[in-house]
């Protein structure tokens, strides 16, 4: 025997109404998973006796799921958050979502709000708990999840589709070095000169646009500091998961209802110096804390790493620039380009590579002024042809000589110039070095940046020991 039909929407709405709102509500947020679970299952229960009705076992879990998701959880895209190959989650109004799944953009079919109101429920329950406030008065914002994924809301009237909701997702674990290998975002021989120029503090500032993987692959170099130094990070919203066990983590504040209170990412960069930093790692320079970051490299504070956005590493330098005037110290524009210089060490450069996956593109090398203009050279960069792979230029880094002081080796046959990416992996010619063009065969000298400083003595011809341990330049 069977019982009438029911509408499953309807029982949704009278359930989400009694649970939403109220004394119920507080207390379905107190309680844990399991427990939330079978309270919304006694509510959909209870509304099906009164109606007496009859659900089937599995349209009876899909309501309890959907209603659980709605009143504590972020309602109909909860699923896409749980789903691990989606990266973002894109809402464009109540009934236009859209992922990102491996890199591609794709529209999700068969789900959608229920009107804007529950966008804007969507957007309240993320946004009040820390304090941050969306209405027409301030239509938008950036916030985070309790996981630490990255939210940005667009509400009318700047959206013209309704609330816009788009959501970063955070990843559970964060990625190791042999994952971006094995994914194919960097190769062995990347890894193992960006390792060492970590542990040898120098500067390294990540670029790339947006959604390339900057902050992913910051998470990654840090795990490269040794345990023993105190690090602070500085976020517009806290996502670096560091895995020293001396971290101390600041996060920048919008201005409340009143319009004060704000503490932006400068002012932390500033009190940071304070507080008696090994390294500083701020997530992304946009203004006037480019200045503030290059002078804590410049004085003392080595092995400081950030991301900022550009289209490459040259980009990179004249937004640093630009950025760096944007503070409220006058300087020339020498003096800010001789900062930049005598700062940052490499660039690190990311995109998206044609295939969809996050990769580096480039990594470069600074090497100084030269003619008033900083000097970057490409140590390895991504190619497409002859076959699409990341090969090394050539060039081989003064930065060599700042790691050989520090101890750390570097084996220079990593950085020898292949026709194609797969030859790396063959036996490889001793490297050059790049010379002010008059380069001497079996003679490497020192880069076009530094001509004209006392001359370095030619480097050993034997290399003591394992090669891939011992084998730096020895001077």
């Amino acid at each position: 025997m069977t019982g009438p039909r029911v509408d499953a929407e309807r029982v949704k709405g009278r359930v989400r109404a009694r649970l939403v709102n109220g004394r119920a509500h507080a207390e379905l947020e107190a309680m844990a998973r399991p427990e939330r679970w079978l309270r919304v299952r006694e509510e959909v229960l209870s509304v099906l006796r009164e109606e007496r009705a009859i659900l089937a076992s599995e349209a009876l879990t899909e309501v309890i799921n959907q209603v659980s998701d709605e009143v504590v959880g972020l309602g109909p895209v909860e699923r896409l958050l749980k789903d691990p190959e989606v990266s973002e989650v894109m809402v464009n109004g109540a009934d236009d979502v859209y992922v990102e799944r491996k890199g591609r953009i794709e529209k999700v079919e068969g789900l959608w709000f229920e009107g804007e109101a529950q966008v804007l429920h969507l957007i309240e329950r993320i946004v009040s708990p820390l304090g941050l406030r969306v209405d027409e008065s301030s239509p938008y914002v950036d916030a985070r999840l309790a996981d630490g994924s990255r939210v940005n809301v667009v509400i009318p009237p700047l959206s013209l589709c309704g609330p816009v909701v788009t959501i970063r997702k955070f990843s559970l674990r964060p990625f190791s070095p042999e994952d971006l290998v094995r994914m194919g975002s960097l190769t062995e021989p990347m890894i193992e000169f960006l390792a060492a120029s970590v542990r040898g503090k120098a500067n390294i500032v990540v670029s790339g646009g947006t959604g390339t993987g900057k902050t992913t692959l910051l998470g990654v170099l840090s795990s490269f500091i040794p345990p023993g130094e105190r690090l602070i990070t500085i976020e517009d919203a806290a996502e670096l998961r560091l895995p020293q066990p001396h971290v101390v983590s600041l996060e920048a504040r919008p201005p409340n209802v009143e319009g004060a209170g704000e503490v932006t990412v400068r002012q932390l960069v500033r009190n940071a110096l304070r507080m008696r930093p090994d390294r500083i790692l701020v997530g992304e320079v946009r203004g006037g804390e480019a200045l503030d970051m290059l002078q804590a490299m410049n004085t003392g504070h080595e092995g400081s790493m950030s991301t900022a956005h550009a289209n490459s590493p040259r980009d990179l330098l004249s937004r640093l620039e630009t950025m760096a005037l944007m503070s409220d110290v006058d300087l020339p524009v020498t003096h800010v380009r001789e900062q930049i210089a005598g700062a940052l060490d490499l660039i690190v450069h990311t995109a998206r590579l044609p295939d969809g996956r996050r990769g580096v593109a480039r990594v470069s090398a600074v090497e100084g002024l030269r003619g008033g203009s900083v000097v970057v050279e490409d140590v390895f960069v991504w190619r497409r042809r002859p076959s699409p792979g990341f090969v090394a230029t050539g060039t081989m880094p003064s930065l060599l000589r700042l790691l050989h002081d520090r101890d750390e080796r570097v084996d220079p046959r990593i950085f020898t110039a292949v026709d194609g990416p797969a030859e790396a992996s063959e036996k490889r010619p001793q490297p050059t070095v790049r010379t002010d063009g008059q380069g001497r065969s079996g003679e490497p000298s020192v880069p076009p940046s530094l001509a004209g400083t006392a001359p370095r003595p030619p480097v050993h011809a034997h290399w003591p020991g394992r090669l891939r341990r011992l084998g730096a330049i020895v001077e």
